[in-house]
């Protein structure tokens, strides 16, 4: 099947990012972080099983879940309040959005080396066991995840497999991995 928009990588954004600009109550505020090593602390064991697949994930966060109100399009906590990330960022503004909300994370809980990680057989079999993710983002009535997965989540999948086997965007007419 042809692509569609492409994979976005985010990381170019991960490695300048020094001066995040965020939004709080309708203000615009400027916030100094430390370079984003020093609090993109998780490791891939310690990952929660709900994140999509993507660069970002939470590990084992803390449980105050300052996450979900900051990055409400990208981070959902679990119930026992563990964060991970459901939406992969697709703008500069989005990056930064979950980058300060994993800054906010006293634990150093979340991370962004998936691409490391992830190949296109493991995204694979995370889609196989999406009905899991789907039936716990019910439960927990997080509509905007069960639609994702419903709706856009395949082809930003597939998008990121090409781009994981590639590193680079797919042409006109060049065919994306099947799911």
């Amino acid at each position: 099947m042809p692509t569609g928009s492409g994979y976005w990588d985010p990381l170019p954004i991960v490695r300048t990012a020094r001066r995040l600009e965020v939004v709080f109550r309708s203000r615009d505020h400027s916030v100094e972080v430390p370079e984003p090593e020093q609090f993109l602390r998780a490791t891939w064991e310690e990952r929660n099983w709900r994140n999509i697949p993507g660069p970002f994930y939470g590990g084992e966060t803390d449980t105050c879940e300052a996450g979900p109100p900051i990055a409400p399009r990208h981070v959902l906590a679990d119930e026992n309040g563990q964060e991970f990330v459901y939406r992969q960022p697709r703008t500069r503004f989005e990056v930064e959005t979950l980058l300060f909300a994993a800054w906010n994370d006293p634990f150093g809980g979340y991370a962004c080396d998936g691409d490391e990680h992830w190949t296109v057989e493991a995204i694979r079999s995370w889609w196989s066991e999406r009905a899991r993710v789907r039936e716990w983002a019910i439960s927990f009535a997080a509509n905007d995840f069960v639609a994702y997965l419903d709706g856009e989540a395949a082809d930003h999948l597939r998008d990121y497999m090409f781009w994981l086997e590639e590193r680079r965007q797919p042409g006109a007419g060049v065919n994306r991995p099947d799911l």
